[in-house]
């Protein structure tokens, strides 16, 4: 089965389990149940593949529990960071579902287990609360224990039907599939919450490329802002394993995404320890201080968020904003993020961020920091993209893409908006992997092309206010019509020529018929 075929199964299935479910859960919430299910699989096949090693005589759902001993279980806690027994996988569960009038408390005692059997080892705070949003009691799935049941019970038989040969052989990316289309049913009814945490794939793709470009090996890499785990998982499919040597780091500061990253991070099989994802707020609470400097940074960071700033006096003196000599503005975090993202960075490396475009043009405190990011020759590259890519906002975002290594004082700017590189969708626009690969030939050349990309000397940049709107250099083609005015006074010479022939001519018959 292609990856057309089978996102084309995966979509008809979930919008099949929402049917079944719906009139309690048809909301966003929805997505914890479908999630936490998918999840619920791939832990049990994963641990199940890991019991058996390839060995085809041994059939781990079959087993009674009581056949596993004290030792394969420390050991396998210390492997997968997890134990599950053989009645507790996923599929010993559903195969039982729609008769198991304990279903729901079930599942919830199975998901403490699996949770709890972490505890006193390495991978407890990387395992602890991962179902706590997939809330088998919950009153969203009904008001009564049979209501409760037989909504789980089709949501388990529904992620069981999904037939790819397993997670291993899954030409998409189940959960980030999953996750876009949930987003794209339900985030409209969802407010701004429905796709604030996620970074499309396709985009999350460019971002990954800019970050570790040319790069043929990283230390590690990390989000500040990590939501459900996107970015640091395409940095993982775009490169061999081996090249992101030291694992995955990122902070997150919502309970539900924070543990949506760390499921993803399973799921695409990343060990508990080859990643770190912390939850708190990255600007007043950073972790992982003693872990830097990373050599590829992405963040999609939210916009134009409040934040304490110069409320709090002792926040200038934080070496991540000292050294600009202002504070992001409390209306608005953005540059907040910029400056952690760049104090994080290593001398060697690049980080990618989403920005809000009003932060390159806009005066006061934002300008100065802008002053102290150009003087300081840290802006690679700035790049607009297309409008109404991503989920929930239609804005046209721009990238901005820091280095400590520049080899000149030039800034690039690139319009990457006009539609040769988006392809029109219904909902969304979308980046093919044409236009992808059109803005990395761009951003690598570093050429001038004109209307598209332009480099400027930092020393234009500070005349012009320190401005680093990409319109303020790129110039917007001129696609109005060019009339040679030349031409059109001779064309209208002869017209008039012809009129007044036409009134002679006229007169001339009135005359006659006078006459």
């Amino acid at each position: 089965m292609n990856s057309i075929s089978q996102r084309a199964e995966l979509q008809a299935k979930i919008w099949k389990i929402a049917n079944d479910v719906r009139g309690s859960v048809d909301g966003w919430d929805f997505k914890h149940f479908v999630l936490g299910a998918l999840f619920y699989r791939f832990i049990s096949e994963n641990f199940t593949s890991y019991i058996e090693g390839g060995d085809t005589e041994v059939q781990y759902p079959l087993l009674p529990d009581d056949v596993i001993t004290p030792e394969i279980k420390e050991d396998a806690i210390k492997t997968k960071g997890y134990f599950i027994y053989p009645s507790q996988l996923f599929v010993n569960v559903a195969k039982k579902a729609n008769t198991n009038p304990n279903l729901n408390t079930d599942l919830k005692a199975i998901f403490d287990a699996i949770e709890s059997s972490a505890n006193g080892y390495p991978s407890e705070k990387d395992i602890k609360g991962l179902f706590a949003d997939f809330d088998t009691t919950s009153s969203r799935l009904g008001n009564t224990v049979e209501n409760k049941n037989s909504r789980l019970a089709a949501v388990l038989k529904g992620v069981e039907e999904l037939n790819f040969g397993g997670f291993e052989d899954s030409q998409i990316d189940l959960f980030g599939d999953a996750y876009e289309f949930l987003i794209s049913n339900y985030a409209a009814n969802a407010g701004k919450s429905g796709g604030e945490f996620f970074t499309p794939q396709h985009v999350s793709k460019l971002i990954a490329q800019l970050a570790m470009h040319k790069q043929t090996t990283v230390n590690k890499i990390y989000d500040p802002a990590a939501g459900s785990g996107s970015l640091l998982l395409q940095a993982k499919k775009h490169f061999d394993n081996h090249i992101i040597e030291e694992g995955f780091y990122g902070q997150e500061i919502n309970h539900t995404t924070y543990n949506l990253a760390r499921m993803n991070m399973f799921l695409h099989n990343i060990n508990y320890d080859k990643f770190n994802i912390a939850l708190g707020n990255t600007l007043l609470d950073p972790h992982f201080g003693e872990e830097k400097p990373f050599d590829a940074i992405v963040s999609n960071p939210p916009y134009s968020v409040n934040w304490i700033g110069d409320d709090d006096p002792t926040l200038i003196n934080d070496d991540r904003f000292a050294p600009a000599g202002v504070l992001a503005p409390k209306s608005k975090a953005d540059f907040a993020f910029v400056l952690h993202a760049l104090s994080y960075l290593s001398p060697k490396g690049r980080a990618a961020i989403v920005c809000f475009p009003g932060i390159f043009y806009r005066g006061g405190a934002e300008q100065k920091i802008r002053k102290y990011l150009v003087d300081n020759n840290f802006v690679e590259t700035v790049i607009s993209l297309a409008p109404n890519l991503f989920f929930g906002t239609s804005i046209a975002v721009t990238l901005l893409v820091l280095s400590k290594h520049k080899p000149d004082t030039k800034t690039q700017f690139i319009d990457a908006s006009g539609e040769e590189f988006f392809k029109k969708a219904t909902n969304n626009n979308l980046l093919t992997e044409a236009h992808i690969d059109k803005i990395m030939e761009l951003f690598d050349s570093k050429a001038d092309v004109a209307h598209v990309a332009v480099s400027i000397d930092n020393t234009k940049i500070a005349e012009n206010d320190y401005n680093l709107s990409v319109s303020s250099y790129v110039a917007a083609k001129d696609n109005r019509e060019r009339v040679d005015i030349v031409q059109l006074n001779a064309e209208i010479a002869k017209t008039v020529e012809k009129i007044n022939a036409l009134r002679l001519s006229i007169d001339e018959i009135v005359n006659e018929i006078e006459g």
